[in-house]
């Protein structure tokens, strides 16, 4: 089981190598979260959707930008890392784990993975 956790109130890292953020065991989510926080300050518009629930389009799978006939649909975890910054939470992440979570805006059911074939095979 890998769990990838991380604090809010910790500081990015900086001067990895591509390898260090990408290859290492939590691959890349910690990176994807540090990003996260970085768009909080940027964009906050994208803060305040996604404290109400809503999964906002950012840059990797799962984000929801309008209601989809098929009501389900995959997303990737490095866009839950993203999200859990936006919100203001910890990094919290069981990268063994899919996470389900329901766009308030759109009602459309998000499967959450690290499982490449089911990213790579989903529309």
């Amino acid at each position: 089981m890998t769990k990838i956790y991380r604090s809010f109130s910790e500081l990015d890292r900086e001067n990895l190598t591509w390898e260090e953020t990408w290859k290492r065991e939590d691959k890349g989510l910690i990176k994807n979260y540090e990003v996260g926080r970085a768009l909080a300050i940027k964009k906050p518009e994208l803060v305040e959707k996604a404290k109400r629930g809503e999964l906002p389009v950012l840059g990797y799978k799962g984000g929801v930008e309008k209601a989809l006939k098929k009501k389900e649909k995959i997303g990737a975890l490095n866009y839950i890392a993203k999200w859990q910054a936006l919100r203001g939470e910890n990094l919290n992440i069981d990268m063994d784990e899919e996470i389900v979570l329901t766009c308030t805006k759109t009602n459309v059911r998000v499967t959450f993975t690290m499982d490449l074939e089911k990213l790579k095979n989903s529309l």
